[in-house]
């Protein structure tokens, strides 16, 4: 019996329309736009609008991909919906994704793994497709961080941005997806969380405290070791060579981090997808948003093979090897 695959059939994504740039961000923070731009290579970051949810934006993306596949809604039997910024506690914004894209009675869930979100979800959907059990799944990374932002602390207000992104996969005979590779190390967590939640953290602050707390340089530290490690596995798990990748689709959180993991690879930066300057960090939603915008400005083409991979709050660190 042929092996089922799993392949991303199409993709889609969307970002609210306010954009903040660091000349903006100059105006009512201690920073500059030199500053921020040598440190992590962002310009600018879109924000979302008062009432503008993560469950708005990844309906939208949701929908865009559902179009470009050609697919309706009622025929997807699986939704996984990385984010760390859900609507509301329950039920899942995957959920609340799924009735307002009329795609009711299938399995819907939120994977919470930091910026590792999107593609924790994805290697939890490619093994739903490759057991059998779902044959047609969307994929979606959102994030409304600018929602637990602290614009008074200047190392990290500059860094994040809001938006998602969305893949359909679909069961097939030809090779999708190759490996994915999913870590975590809870000892890490005081380099780099938010304190508040359900069960602890709550103050009489404004908005009860919410807000994130990172050590940049030591993450920094981490992010480039791990990831250097994971690609070793990755390429390992999926039989290929460094040689072989035509592009490197990374999580968008700073350009050093981007730029140490294409040496690493032997690859040069125009084979690498880097929209950072663009969105900034938006976490679960960094990686499905430049798989889209590499898709859709004709960089990407069907064939070509692709290696995904981000390292987020936990710590958490992931990455998948396909063919698109």
């Amino acid at each position: 019996m042929a092996p089922i695959y799993s392949r991303i059939v199409a993709t889609g994504s969307a970002l609210p329309e306010r954009v903040l740039t660091n000349a903006d961000l100059e105006k009512f923070v201690d920073t500059s736009d030199e500053w921020i731009r040598s440190r992590t290579g962002i310009r600018q970051r879109h924000i979302a609008a008062d009432g503008e949810t993560t469950g708005d934006l990844s309906t939208l993306a949701a929908q865009r991909a559902l179009d470009a596949a050609g697919i309706k809604a009622s025929e997807i039997d699986l939704i996984v919906l990385g984010t760390t910024t859900p609507d509301i506690i329950f039920p899942s914004t995957a959920c609340l994704v799924q009735h307002r894209l009329g795609a009711n009675g299938c399995a819907a869930f939120d994977v919470n793994a930091a910026c590792s979100g999107f593609v924790y979800a994805l290697g939890v959907a490619d093994k739903f497709i490759k057991t059998g059990s779902a044959k047609k799944a969307l994929v979606i990374g959102a994030e409304t961080l600018t929602r637990m932002i602290d614009w008074n602390e200047r190392e990290t207000c500059v860094l994040f941005g809001d938006g998602a992104g969305a893949v359909v996969l679909e069961g097939s005979s030809e090779p999708g997806i190759y490996a994915t590779c999913l870590h975590a190390d809870g000892g890490h967590k005081e380099l780099l969380y938010n304190p508040v939640g359900v069960s602890a953290g709550f103050t009489d602050e404004p908005n009860h405290g919410v807000r994130i707390r990172m050590a940049g340089r030591e993450v920094f530290k981490v992010a480039v070791k791990t990831l250097d490690a994971l690609v070793e596995e990755t390429l390992s798990a999926g039989g290929m060579d460094a040689a072989q990748l035509d592009w490197l689709i990374p999580h968008q959180a700073n350009l050093r981090i981007i730029e140490a993991t294409a040496k690493r690879l032997n690859m040069s930066m125009e084979q690498v997808i880097v929209t950072v300057d663009q969105h900034a960090n938006t976490s679960a939603g960094s990686v499905p948003l430049a798989l889209d915008h590499a898709v859709r400005s004709g960089k990407v083409k069907r064939g070509q093979n692709l290696l995904l991979e981000a390292f987020g709050g936990g710590f958490t660190w992931a990455s998948a090897l396909l063919r698109y």
